[in-house]
């Protein structure tokens, strides 16, 4: 490797690190404050919460990292124009290209890596958050339920209450269960509710001694009986099409026909496309003039990035819908991309011949 690239790529690599690792902990805090307060609030067990907040990380690396490179890219570059290294380079008769090729070596390597994560870590990840997240949906994992509380579970309304909660052999004693309906709700009382299965899919409650109560939203049928025991089946509760979505496997998605589907594959598809090229256009929109502040270029630069984001997540939406053919689909933000930059390399190419002239 030639000594302008090994130099430029070293005052990149420096700023990735550190902005991935900064961005990584501000996400992670963010999330596991979130965690933490469904944790306080009983709807979720203490000991899913690091284990969701490293998934959410693992999904939000696709877009963390990308984030990362763009912007070390035009912080580092914006620093050699200002201290007028980059003009230094290209007075000793270098090429402008070269910086392109220093900053494709290191990207290339990253957006392979941002694209695996895309195509096989991201539905890995969303798999488990969608398990835990559905285990705290049931609300039938004890662990995380408090005793003489109203645990309420905001997606479905259930409600359990217990006096005193054993929590190494699953028993609620002086149980009261809230089970909203369509059409009814039921109401169980019991002296001792103990959970069979926590399983999100079915779960199961045995309830012994107690009174049942089922009552009708419209209308006078209300039931009221008495029970030794009680098993107890509660409605499962099925995750949203998205987030099924989300958690398909690749390979699954490639062969269904469905848009939306087709849509979250060119998703993960086109991320690690998408992160190079973010790469190579911050080359161009980091030039500054010698002396001028080393971030006044960073405002486009925003502004670019902002604009690529919001018309990937359009173009999705709009493959999901039908409202734009699957080719281009979520590609044509890409080709748009690498469109703008042959321009930018056309245009730096045109001002070297007519200085050579």
């Amino acid at each position: 490797m030639l000594l302008i690239e090994r130099y430029i790529i070293a005052e990149i690599r420096r700023p990735v690190s550190i902005m991935v690792g900064i961005l990584t902990f501000v996400f992670a805090s963010y999330s596991a404050e979130r965690y933490l307060t469904q944790a306080v609030d009983g709807t979720l067990a203490l000991q899913s919460v690091l284990d969701m907040v490293v998934y959410k990380v693992v999904i939000a690396l696709e877009m963390l990292v990308p984030v990362a490179l763009y912007t070390s890219v035009a912080i580092a570059l914006g620093r050699l124009y200002h201290d007028s290294e980059i003009i230094a380079i290209v007075a000793s008769g270098a090429s402008p290209l070269r910086l392109y090729r220093a900053v494709a070596l290191l990207a290339l390597p990253i957006a392979i890596a941002v694209n695996v994560l895309s195509v096989y870590g991201r539905p890995w990840a969303y798999t488990q958050t969608y398990r835990l997240e559905q285990q705290s949906r049931a609300a039938m994992d004890v662990s995380h339920l408090l005793p003489q509380r109203f645990n309420l579970n905001q997606d479905n309304g259930r409600m359990i209450l217990a006096e005193r909660i054993d929590h190494s052999t699953g028993n609620l004693e002086n149980a009261l269960i809230y089970d909203p309906g369509e059409g009814k709700s039921r109401v169980f009382r019991s002296n001792v509710a103990r959970v069979v299965d926590p399983n999100p899919k079915d779960p199961i409650v045995a309830l012994t001694h107690g009174t049942s109560y089922s009552l009708e939203h419209n209308g006078t049928q209300d039931v009221v009986s008495v029970f030794d025991n009680l098993l107890l089946h509660l409605k499962p509760i099925e995750p949203e099409p998205e987030n099924k979505r989300k958690s398909t496997s690749t390979g699954l998605l490639s062969v269904s026909p469905l848009p939306d589907d087709q849509a979250e594959l060119q998703w993960r598809e086109t991320r690690g496309v998408s992160a190079i090229l973010l790469a190579l256009l911050a080359v161009p929109l980091s030039r500054a003039a010698p002396r001028k502040g080393r971030f006044s270029t960073l405002l486009p630069i925003a502004m670019l990035f902002a604009v690529i984001f919001y018309a990937s997540n359009i173009c999705r939406t709009l493959v999901a819908n039908t409202a734009l053919p699957l080719m281009p689909g979520v590609w044509l933000v890409p080709l748009l991309m690498g469109l703008v930059l042959l321009i930018f390399i056309a245009r730096d190419l045109a001002i070297v011949r007519l200085r050579s002239k």
